[in-house]
Parts: C-alpha cells; sequence; structure tokens
C-alpha cells in the first residue's frame, strides 16, 4: 500500500490478548494520510479477546494461536508472518512470552507497549507496585523486544503524575491515554530508523 505522500507503508503484524485499545489506536493511525504503516494482520492468543471485533471491523485478517503448544503457535505465526511479508510486529498487550528464537527471527523489529516507566515495575502488576512504593510519576514505555522480559532498548516513554487519591484503576486509565499517544509515535520513529 502507498500512502498518499507518496511512500510505501510498512507492512506490520499485531499480537493481543484482550481488549485490544492499543490495537484500535493503531488502525485508526494506519488510517491516517501521513502514516508509515499497514496492519496486515492480528495475532491473540486468546480466541475470547475482545480485541478481535476490531479485526473483523476493519476486515484486517486475524489468527487465533494455540499456545498449549507454545513452539507450534510461533511456527505457525511465524509462516503467516513470512507468507504476509510482515516487517515490524507490534504487542499491544500480549501476555505471553516470545521465544529468543522468535526474537532472533525479527531482531530490533519487535516493539512493546509497557505502562511503566522501565527499567522500573517490569512484569505484571505494575499500577499497583507503584502506588504501593508511593512513586510520585509513573508512565509508559515502547521499547524494542529482547530475550528478557521488558528490557529492549527503550524507544519513547513518556511520564504521568500519580496523586494521592489514585488507585489502580485510575492510574491504569491515565497511562493508556499516554500510551494511545506514544505507541504510534514510536512505531513510525523505528520506521523512520530502519
Amino acid at each position: 500500500m502507498v500512502n498518499l505522500t507518496g511512500f510505501k507503508k510498512i507492512d506490520i503484524a499485531i499480537f493481543i490478548s484482550g481488549t485490544g485499545s492499543n490495537l484500535l489506536n493503531l488502525i485508526k493511525h494506519s488510517k491516517l494520510k501521513n502514516s508509515k504503516f499497514s496492519i496486515k494482520i492480528i495475532f491473540s492468543n486468546n480466541k475470547k479477546a475482545t480485541g478481535l471485533k476490531y479485526a473483523k471491523k476493519h476486515r484486517i485478517p486475524y489468527k487465533i494461536l494455540n499456545y498449549e503448544n507454545k513452539k507450534m503457535a510461533e511456527k505457525n505465526s511465524l509462516s503467516k508472518l513470512k507468507e504476509k511479508k510482515i516487517k515490524i510486529i507490534c504487542l499491544a498487550g500480549f501476555m505471553k512470552i516470545l521465544s529468543e528464537d522468535f526474537i532472533k527471527r525479527f531482531k530490533g523489529r519487535i516493539i512493546n507497549i509497557h505502562p511503566s516507566l522501565l527499567p522500573k515495575y517490569k512484569g505484571l502488576n505494575t499500577h499497583k507496585r507503584v502506588l504501593k512504593n508511593k512513586e510520585k510519576y509513573s508512565g509508559c514505555t515502547v521499547h524494542l523486544v529482547n530475550s528478557k522480559l521488558d528490557s529492549g532498548k527503550i524507544i519513547i516513554q513518556k511520564k504521568v503524575r500519580v496523586f494521592k487519591n489514585d488507585n489502580p484503576e485510575t492510574l491504569a486509565k491515565r497511562v493508556l491515554k499516554q500510551e494511545h499517544k506514544v505507541y504510534p509515535i514510536a512505531l513510525n520513529k523505528l520506521i523512520s530508523n530502519s
């Protein structure tokens, strides 16, 4: 696909597990005239992921991966990624750990969004831990994926103030707003630097 500025858009895949709010945001951005990417396929390890409704609504092909057999799930996804000529993978709430072999095949071309200011608060239950430690700031990070959890090179971060009356849900809501702002920026930045 060619965007209106005459540049060929980069074909990407998105991996999800849940609600798909970052997926929907990336779909919307992919349709903008200055977008540098086109979403060719969506993968989910969860056949009940509500985010799949966005794939259906926007007529983007999707595939359910059965992670009971991780090796087979990754083999199937790699086959589809090759078939679709995917250049970049975006993890958007994908709650599975990719194997080192999978990551090597897309070295420097897999990005993830995490709801903290990495390197702080890697993994799960981020907002609860931020509040427990009485942090003044939290935020989100888009980073390259490597073989260590939430440890890849940081592409972009956005800071969010933590308020005394915050609970994990209110903080998560504010952080998510920033995720929606920075993920497409980080993706376009990665494409520009490729």
